[in-house]
């Protein structure tokens, strides 16, 4: 099993050999690999795929101090946000490290979230990304349209006697639509199981959503200078589509194609349309 060291941290990956460039997925704030699944399946007839774990979520280390994570969620919280959160710099050092132990010197870098936060900063710091594909994410800083409260607290919210699995249900709720989840309620349920399977745990999680906290790359944009497709939902509830239009104008050489209604994890619900997006994006810049 591929694995890659960064700063004393061991990164796990997966890598399957295609026949062009690499696309390498990044995933999202807490999600493991499983969310690239439908794109992944899209694209691996044509392309080598690289996905990564981000540090502390699948079988990648978490890189905490032992003892942040053993303590109560309370006294835990507070001490990750100002202390021992990760940074967006250091989790694209990650992808730096997996894309060197895999001997790539080039890539499609596609990411989502806090993947396409990763994803601006690598391509903003090194030189092998080829290609960029940001899927419902911002820039950062103070001109970003931040997620709006109610999101926030119901992504972190554990309900009272709640089981693992039934918060999980909770917090996931915003990142799609009420249409979707009624229609599929047997892919909601195997959602949840590779989210137990795969997904960070709490204090992962949080240091993870430290990072993203943290994240500004609004007064550096005009340096990244490879091609760049924007994606994102007019109805995402988790980072709003007005992100979208913010990175178009920019990225130089960006392009935006809003999803009519798609949701936070419109790549997902809408899959055949990003799809169609993604491998005619990749074979124009191939």
């Amino acid at each position: 099993m591929p694995w890659a060291s960064s700063d004393g941290v061991s990164i796990y990956y997966e890598y399957e050999e295609g026949d062009g460039t690499p696309v390498v997925f990044v995933q999202g704030l807490g999600y493991g690999r499983w969310m690239w699944r439908w794109q992944r399946e899209a694209v691996r007839d044509r392309y080598d795929v690289v996905a990564p774990d981000n540090r502390g979520t699948g079988r990648s280390e978490v890189g905490l101090p032992p003892l942040v994570g053993r303590l109560p969620g309370k006294l835990r919280t507070p001490i990750i946000f100002k202390l021992a959160g990760y940074s967006i710099g250091g989790l694209a050092a990650d992808l730096e490290a997996v894309l060197e132990d895999a001997g790539i010197r080039e890539a499609h870098l596609v990411g989502a979230s806090m993947g396409g936060m990763i994803a601006q900063r690598y391509a903003l710091e090194y030189t092998r990304a080829k290609t960029l594909t940001l899927c419902c994410t911002s820039h950062g800083g103070p001109d970003a349209v931040p997620v709006p409260d109610e999101t926030q607290a119901h992504i972190f919210d554990t309900p009272s006697g709640a089981s693992e699995r039934e918060t999980l249900r909770h917090r996931m709720r915003p990142a799609f639509t009420e249409r979707f989840t009624n229609r599929n309620p047997h892919l909601m349920d195997r959602i949840l199981e590779w989210r137990l399977e795969q997904d960070a745990d709490d204090p992962a999680r949080e240091a993870q959503a430290a990072a993203v906290l943290g994240f500004d790359v609004s007064d550096r944009l005009d340096g990244i200078r490879v091609p760049t497709l924007v994606l994102h939902g007019t109805e995402d509830r988790v980072v709003p589509f007005e992100n979208g239009l913010l990175l178009e104008e920019a990225i130089p050489n960006a392009r935006l194609e809003r999803v009519e209604g798609g949701s936070h994890l419109f790549f997902i619900e809408n899959a055949e349309r990003v799809n169609e997006e993604l491998l005619a994006f990749l074979e124009a810049n191939e």
